[in-house]
């Protein structure tokens, strides 16, 4: 008897030293796999591999740097849970047949925060989308909230928690950060493939749940940016809204006045938007009405309560006499010469304007903004204070689609 209860211990032993060291081999294939296939967009470190007998595969220390960011996303822990150990095996033999419902969880994702987030040379004009969520913050009325502004309201990086849950009845992500809010999405009848990411989209005809909360971070926002503006919290709300229709413009669409009084409300107080969208249409869910249409609105709720009305409207050009569009772009042309502001130069003749006060528009339609600190003929280096420091900001000269001096006159640039 001792015999075979020794024997069947080391049986239990070999057979859980053979699980263990097979799911780790099977990981490490796959993850060799992943790397290849995302060699062309960026860098992946698997961290180290650990399993359990209750279906559970992690990885420890991980990170993945995009080629088109400056900051990598770290994950302390990155675990996938297919539920059971023979169906973990499956999966990780071939990532194809994954169980009806397993559990995928990050926790402690890290990114961090810079100036530019985005390199100099990345994105293209052609690719460049209008930005529906670009609240103004700044001196210069173009100027729009970015990573930079963030870092000087202390906020250095974005981490928290998040899962993805596969179910039967559809797919659940959830995303909890520390200081930035958290996203909620529940999805009817999709599903997720590890080897294919972008067939989520066409999995599930059913239109998806939403849930998006600020966390308090709008409200710090607007009092940060109506003060770097010099503005009243209802002047500058009133220009952020301004602006979200001049962005739907350059889609073909204009806001409702529910709609734009409710992007108003939540950029100024934040609080719990829940919105009902489809993926698979080219406004994402939002009804388009025409004049004579129907009475289609999108299924909104702000901190609980049924917002009506909220839809969209194409968009109707106005038409301006050619001579009064001319004698308003001259008037608006002297009385942009007799007062302080950016103008127009040359990039050819970038070297003349060394340690002053310049900004570089990007082909990606970023800005950046601060002291032109050298000259090359393939980039500019841009110095910008960052912490009580300053940091340089090589720019290549092909990415750049504008180049602008701060002037305090016509004639008299500034330092």
């Amino acid at each position: 008897m001792k015999k075979l209860i020794s024997t069947l211990v080391v049986l239990a032993l070999v057979a859980f030293v053979a699980f263990k060291a097979a799911v780790w081999w099977f990981a490490d294939q796959d993850l060799r796999q992943a790397r290849v296939a995302l060699e062309a967009r960026g860098v992946r470190e698997r961290g180290t591999i650990h399993s359990s007998l209750a279906g559970q595969v992690s990885l420890h220390e991980a990170s993945y740097q995009d080629f088109r960011l400056t900051q990598p996303l770290q994950v302390a822990r990155l675990t996938v849970d297919a539920g059971s150990p023979l169906a973990l095996m499956t999966a990780l033999v071939d990532p194809r047949r994954l169980p009806a419902t397993w559990e995928a969880k990050a926790d402690g994702f890290r990114l961090g925060l810079d100036a530019n987030m985005f390199r100099s040379w990345v994105a293209s004009a052609e690719n460049a989308a209008p930005a529906l969520f670009a609240p103004p913050c700044g001196p210069d009325v173009r100027q729009r909230l970015s990573t930079g502004e963030l870092l000087r309201l202390g906020i250095s990086n974005i981490s928290g928690d998040a899962v993805l849950r596969q179910r039967l009845s559809g797919l659940q992500l959830e995303i909890n950060t520390d200081s930035t809010g958290s996203l909620e999405v529940d999805w009817p009848g999709a599903r997720a493939s590890l080897t294919e990411p972008q067939a989520v989209l066409e999995s599930s005809a059913s239109a998806l749940t939403l849930t998006l909360r600020d966390g308090g971070i709008l409200r710090t926002i607007a009092a940060f940016c109506s003060r770097e503006m010099g503005l009243s919290a209802d002047e500058w709300n009133a220009r952020a809204g301004a602006l979200f229709q001049q962005q739907l413009a350059l889609t073909g669409y204009q806001a409702s006045e529910q709609l734009l009084a409710l992007y108003r409300r939540w950029l100024s107080e934040g609080g719990e938007l829940t919105l009902v969208l489809d993926p698979a249409s080219a406004t994402y869910g939002v009804p388009v009405r025409s004049a004579d249409g129907d009475d289609a609105a999108l299924t909104v709720q702000y901190n609980g309560a049924v917002v009506p009305d909220v839809f969209l409207q194409p968009r109707v050009a106005e038409v301006i006499e050619p001579a009064d569009n001319a004698a308003a772009a001259a008037g608006a042309a002297a009385q942009q010469s007799a007062a302080p502001g950016w103008r127009t130069r040359a990039l050819a003749d970038a070297g003349q304007w060394r340690g002053h006060q310049v900004r570089v528009t990007l082909r990606n339609g970023r800005m950046v903004e601060g002291r032109l600190d050298a000259v090359s003929e393939r980039q500019l280096d841009v110095a910008r204070p960052v912490d009580g420091g300053e940091v340089v900001y090589p720019l290549a000269r092909s990415s750049v689609s504008g180049f602008e001096v701060w002037q305090r006159s016509s004639g008299t640039p500034a330092r």
